[in-house]
């Protein structure tokens, strides 16, 4: 079995204070991201009125004749624009000295493309709630919550995300929307719509367990193929962690509960239909993150309780798993 390898106490202590760094940054640009784009006063036939700005074309509505009241509305939301910006400039000076001893602590690390969608994803509140990490960036996030290093294949030049809302999007495209707001050259794979591309090529894949998929947007994309397996990692209790990207940026990932992570992408390797070239590193992961679990996260028990809530196919491969043996304490280099 492999060993994981612990953290130091002062890459531990980086982790902590990153985490916190970034949650202020993110209440703040939340607020930013809940006031109008823009209000200004606007003089149509000699009256003045006061207008909220939808876009940068200036395309707006008018909220009504400019009245003290209104003037009032005007002045505080320029004065709250404006402090939301001066505090998210210093929060993001605190950020990138957190990203950037992140790195040199050489703590495990995402692709630069995944950081600005996760973000844009944390902005809009859609981590947890509407989608999942559920590709190898989620093992990242797993190594942080297992306290040390789980030896593995860098990260795959795509990203997959999964649908989890339990609640219809009325919106109709919030992934599309979120995409393009990350990058306006993103496109849907006319050959395989469940995934979207930008200029570079980098591809995002969504995921959908059928008893989700009625929640998704109408008009939303990319469009995805429901898989029952991906029932499996809707259990559980997801994890939920900021990583530092290769960029020097952070970005937070919510992630399935990593038992059934596991034990999923051992069930995987075992499909004649998965990319052959894929299927080894889907054994290796899964096994490696097995142990890391056994080891060191003790919060996600793998007793008799967790075993009896398993499918028969997880279930089998969950013992084959618990016959190789004990799993060895973790060291510490």
């Amino acid at each position: 079995m492999a060993v994981l390898r612990t953290f130091t106490d002062e890459q531990a202590r980086l982790l902590v204070n990153l985490r916190q760094r970034y949650e202020v940054w993110l209440v703040a640009e939340q607020q930013q991201a809940s006031l109008p784009y823009d209000l200004r006063r606007k003089t149509v036939s000699g009256h003045e009125y006061l207008y909220r700005i939808f876009d940068r074309s200036g395309n707006g509505q008018s909220l009504g004749r400019l009245t003290a009241e209104r003037l009032a509305e005007l002045e505080a939301y320029h004065t709250q624009k404006q402090a939301l910006k001066s505090q998210i400039a210093l929060l993001r000076s605190a950020l990138a000295e957190s990203a950037a001893l992140y790195r040199a602590l050489r703590l495990p690390l995402l692709s630069s493309d995944a950081g600005p969608i996760l973000r844009e994803c944390d902005r809009r509140n859609l981590l947890g709630s509407r989608l999942l990490v559920v590709g190898t960036n989620a093992i990242a996030a797993y190594m942080i919550e297992a306290n040390g290093f789980i030896v593995l294949p860098d990260e795959t030049e795509d990203f997959d995300l999964a649908w989890v809302a339990e609640t219809p999007d009325e919106t109709g495209r919030q992934v599309w929307d979120m995409l393009k707001a990350v990058d306006s050259t993103f496109t849907v794979n006319s050959e395989r719509d469940f995934q979207a591309r930008n200029a570079k090529a980098y591809e995002v894949e969504l995921l959908v367990a059928p008893s989700r998929a009625a929640t998704l947007g109408s008009k939303d994309q990319p469009k995805p193929v429901p898989l029952p397996e991906q029932e499996w990692l809707l259990h559980g209790r997801y994890v939920n962690q900021v990583v530092g990207c290769r960029d020097g940026s952070p970005a937070r990932i919510v992630a399935p509960d990593p038992r059934w992570f596991a034990l999923h992408k051992l069930w995987m390797a075992n499909q004649n239909k998965r990319n052959p070239q894929k299927r080894p590193k889907d054994r290796q992961q899964g096994l490696a993150l097995l142990d890391a679990i056994a080891q060191a996260m003790p919060h996600y028990p793998l007793d008799v309780r967790f075993e009896a809530e398993l499918p028969e196919p997880l279930g089998t491969i969950f013992e084959d798993w618990r016959g190789s043996g004990p799993a060895p304490a973790p060291a510490r280099w």
